[in-house]
């Protein structure tokens, strides 16, 4: 295919498999796992219509006065590399989408992004729309998963997003699948994703977080489509083993696992988020809920928490001063859930970071990294007034695969995001999005959705 291809594997292979996407058979239960991801990313895209983020993105891209027949949510219609940017930044704004647990980000955030978009413009049937979506997804968790020996943890140990890095390899997958590209313009399109990849942790807490969402949806697309035109790029920036400088891993310590596209299916190993904040925090929010009964009227003097290596990376504010900064801050969100609070998007509001009975507790709370623990989970001690000592243990938190969130609990977590939206609409709209692959289902959705 080009002079690397003797070096360059994970590139090679993550090429054949987009290019041979229309030929593959999706499982039912991979299915209705992407219909899950699909529910889960609407509604906390309409759920954000009103985020400071999505309002500004939207009205820039509005003002491009782009055209196109790629739907924007709640909006017209414009080119695909910009409903893929507002509709990817409004699914991330309030952090309360999907999480993959082996490392890779939030996928759906910018695969769902591109493939709404694609599909909007290419008029693609509901059930194209899912087979897209699904080799984005496969893509860009391959490429990110491992956990902590992972390419996904490293970069974000390292001050990098992953959704951000790693989301331009998902879309632009989705738009090289779209657009049926043999398998050496995906790897021009693979180049192009690799070589504009960014994204900065310490962005946290800003607006900045959601747009890493939308501009990888976006990037991907127009990787894609750079490379449907005829637009050639570095195709060995996937590989660092044989001392090729400049690749997107720097650090040689680091390795992208080995990639096998044949070992199963990713997407059945995402979690869901049932908490708007950080994914993780999660853990220790279950445990602080466990206790939050014991602790009515009681002063609490100080709380210890056992968390996984690196859980306080993304979950950096231990001061929040904003309901943003909140959603990524360990000790108000322990706070929160110690109180009795849902840690529901509700509850991150000027109204809970004034409450003293919350606020009392920010500063007592301490994290203690340990390096073998699981992610998903969590141990706490929290030390009354007086010296007595509460303990719970969450083990595996609620919405990873093993003790995943059901059809029921994605509905009711569905509708109380959109039903302020589309109000009395809002089942009509869960009923289409279920059943999506079915004719005609898709754009019955878009309908719903549109201006």
């Amino acid at each position: 295919m080009t002079m690397h291809d003797d070096i360059n594997p994970i590139g090679t292979a993550t090429a054949q498999f987009i290019a041979t996407a229309r030929q593959r058979h999706l499982p039912p239960e991979v299915v209705d796992q992407a219909k899950m991801c699909l529910v889960d990313w609407m509604g906390v895209a309409l759920g954000a219509h009103a985020e400071g983020a999505a309002l500004t993105v939207r009205r820039l891209a509005d003002s491009w006065g782009a055209s196109g027949k790629a739907q924007l949510l709640l909006g017209g219609t414009t080119t695909p590399a910009l409903a893929a940017l507002v509709n990817g930044t409004m699914s991330h704004c309030l952090d309360y989408d999907d999480a993959h647990t082996q490392g890779a980000g939030h996928i759906s955030a910018v695969t769902w992004a591109a493939a709404w978009a694609m599909a909007g413009q290419h008029q693609l049937s509901g059930a194209d729309a899912v087979a897209a979506f699904v080799t984005g997804f496969e893509v860009m968790a391959r490429l990110g998963r491992g956990q902590m020996q992972g390419f996904g943890r490293n970069l974000q140990l390292n001050g990098f997003h992953p959704t951000s890095i790693l989301g331009r390899f998902g879309a632009a997958a989705v738009g090289s699948g779209v657009l049926g590209l043999p398998e050496a313009q995906v790897a021009h399109a693979l180049g192009v994703a690799a070589t504009t990849a960014g994204g900065l942790t310490a962005s946290f807490g800003t607006m900045s977080k959601p747009f890493h969402a939308g501009k990888a949806a976006m990037d991907g697309i127009l990787a894609a489509q750079l490379a449907a035109e005829g637009f050639e790029a570095a195709t060995h920036l996937l590989d660092a083993d044989k001392g090729i400088q400049g690749t997107l891993i720097q650090d040689r310590s680091v390795r992208i696992p080995t990639v096998d596209y044949d070992d199963g299916w990713e997407i059945l190993r995402n979690g869901f988020k049932p908490y708007a904040c950080c994914r993780s925090i999660h853990a220790s929010v279950d445990a602080a809920r466990m206790l939050a009964p014991q602790l009515r009227g009681k002063t609490v003097e100080r709380v210890h928490i056992k968390a996984h290596r690196g859980a306080t990376v993304p979950a950096h504010h231990f001061d929040p001063k904003t309901p943003l900064q909140g959603k990524f801050s360990f000790p108000f969100c322990i706070a929160l859930g110690l109180r009795g609070y849902s840690v529901v998007e509700a509850n991150f509001c000027p109204e809970r970071l004034n409450d003293p009975a919350i606020m009392s507790i920010v500063p007592r709370v301490e994290v203690e990294e340990i390096a073998d623990q699981e992610r998903w989970a969590s141990h706490i001690d929290v030390v009354l007034e007086g010296g007595e000592t509460l303990h719970a243990d969450q083990d595996l938190v609620l919405g990873h695969p093993d003790n995943p969130m059901t059809w029921d609990d994605m509905s009711q977590k569905f509708t109380g995001l959109v039903e302020p939206v589309l109000g009395a609409e809002t089942p009509a709209l869960l009923q289409a999005l279920r059943h999506v692959e079915q004719p005609g289902q898709l754009q019955t959705v878009m309908k719903l959705v549109s201006r």
